[in-house]
């Protein structure tokens, strides 16, 4: 099974970060899109995980602790590595050292269990489109730059799940396995 650990996003973000997908989508066809249904926050990616492990991967996340609520607030949008060499477009997050401090918690939970550490810092933001060849049209660039202010939304983090993603021709599909609303506060 593959799996990751993630926030799902409000009804209302997911709808902001729509309409802009929509809008953004017809100008560069090199770029593959993340389905609406399947944008979230990246807390964790496991990878592949044999599913007697579920279990005990399921009671280690009902104890992190995690802090909740947590505000977050979508704006802005960027580039991973950065705007000469785009491969990954986003849309930017602020929120407090709490999300962070989860996404640690998570990765030094489950590395208890023999997962991997995480190797990249923790990155707030949310996954719009992946470029492969790190090229953008011009049009697309201009879109974006007129955008690269605009606020999608705030909402508060009050839980966090575990994902399953199955790999298929039209893209990933997404299913939360078990949701968690936090361990013992720390």
């Amino acid at each position: 099974m593959r799996l990751f650990v993630a926030l799902q996003i409000s009804d209302e973000i997911r709808s902001a970060v729509s309409e802009l997908i929509r809008e953004l989508r017809p100008l560069d066809d090199s770029w593959k899109w993340t389905r609406t249904e399947n944008l979230h926050v990246t807390l964790k990616f496991l990878g592949e995980v044999a599913q007697d492990r579920v279990p005990s991967l399921v009671e280690i996340l009902r104890n992190v602790p995690a802090g909740f609520p947590i505000p977050m607030k979508f704006q802005s949008l960027g580039f991973f590595p950065n705007g000469r060499r785009p491969r990954v477009l986003w849309v930017g997050m602020a929120a407090p050292q709490a999300l962070p401090k989860l996404a640690k918690a998570i990765d030094e939970s489950l590395a208890k269990s023999g997962v991997a550490h995480e190797q990249r810092e923790f990155s707030l933001h949310l996954t719009l489109a992946r470029g492969k060849d790190g090229k953008l049209s011009s049009k697309l660039r201009e879109a974006i730059a007129k955008q690269n202010s605009t606020v999608f939304g705030e909402m508060n983090a009050t839980s966090f799940c575990l994902v399953e993603s199955k790999l298929k021709s039209i893209g990933a599909e997404y299913t939360t396995l078990e949701s968690f609303s936090g361990g013992p506060k720390s």
